[in-house]
């Protein structure tokens, strides 16, 4: 039985808590906001995930760098990652990044910072289709444990895997790392055009071309052009652009139902990444030369820079060219 350390405990970390006791480990959680850090050590319960209880295993922690805990993973928001990041030390031990999305000020992934940061620490990707109440729950799902590292990999995947949680190897992070990101913008695409009552088959259109946007990406900044047809691309991609349980595609459906995004974002539990993530991806594929024309009407709606009807008319008004 090991010792595992979880930095973040919204509901995604505190997901992990779960999965890391089920496979035995025991396992140290800490929590951002001081206040939920010691209401979840007294309830044992985590209120974004109703009825499920924190098992014995699981302790909560006072200080992010987890001393004890022989692998940590980091499970905080992107916007907040590098200030998190900055507070623990590595120390050798491995560091599995499990947020996704890019920072806003630099367009950097969270493992990228992870890795300026702590230069020389073992690194690897968590990514895949994982709503945390389902993963919670004890649902089936599988995900990808991205390293480059062969010996990282085999070692780290053992490590969640459990008979209701299935893990496959990558050996491509910086691809996991994009599809995790650029997913939860294209949902913010598919949930508008719901939201605006444009249909089905224009939200299927959203899903296919938004995965032929992420391949383009994940080639353009050096990555596998085939990473984008995984769990981490293309499962993720379909489940957040057809689950109500993702807060991206939640946003986009009251964005296209003409909601505004200051308003929507009030009201919504948790953090829709995609809203940060549009402005920085699509910069980053600016200045890789990376045609992104979806991400970039996300973006440019977002900072009111055009309309839904707009962006639609955008879009169907492009060259016509072989798909």
């Amino acid at each position: 039985m090991g010792k595992l350390g979880i930095v973040g405990a919204g509901a995604w970390g505190t997901a992990l808590a779960l999965l890391g006791a089920r496979a035995g480990h025991f396992v140290s959680l800490w929590a951002r906001d001081p206040v939920r850090r010691a209401e979840m050590r007294k309830t044992r319960r985590n209120p974004r995930l109703p009825g499920v209880a924190l098992p014995p295993q699981v302790v909560l922690a006072d200080e992010p760098s987890l001393s004890q805990a022989e692998v940590l993973l980091l499970a905080v928001p992107v916007q907040h990652f590098r200030s998190i990041a900055t507070k623990i030390t590595a120390a050798g031990r491995p560091l599995i990044v499990a947020a996704k999305g890019m920072e806003t000020a630099t367009g950097l992934l969270p493992h990228e910072i992870a890795g300026a940061l702590h230069q020389g620490a073992p690194l690897a990707v968590l990514s895949g289709p994982t709503f945390a109440a389902e993963i919670a729950a004890g649902l089936p799902a599988a995900a990808v444990l991205a390293a480059s590292d062969p010996g990282l990999r085999a070692q780290l995947l053992s490590l969640l895997s459990s008979s209701a949680f299935r893990l496959y190897g990558n050996a491509d992070p910086l691809g996991a790392a994009i599809g995790g990101a650029a997913k939860n913008v294209i949902a913010i695409a598919a949930g508008a055009v719901i939201g605006a009552g444009l249909g089905e088959n224009a939200r299927a259109a959203v899903v296919t071309r938004g995965l032929a946007e992420l391949g383009r990406l994940i080639a353009a900044l050096g990555g596998k052009p085939e990473t984008g047809f995984g769990l981490s691309g293309l499962g993720d991609l379909v489940l957040t652009c057809t689950g109500r349980a993702s807060r991206n595609f939640r946003f986009g459906d009251a964005l296209g139902r003409g909601a505004a995004p200051g308003d929507i974002l009030s009201q919504l539990e948790g953090v829709a990444e995609g809203v940060s993530t549009a402005p920085a991806l699509a910069a980053r594929a600016r200045a890789a030369n990376c045609e992104v024309p979806l991400a970039a009407l996300v973006a440019d709606l977002l900072a009111g820079e055009t309309t839904l009807p707009a962006a639609m008319e955008a879009l169907l008004s492009r060259p016509l060219k072989d798909e």
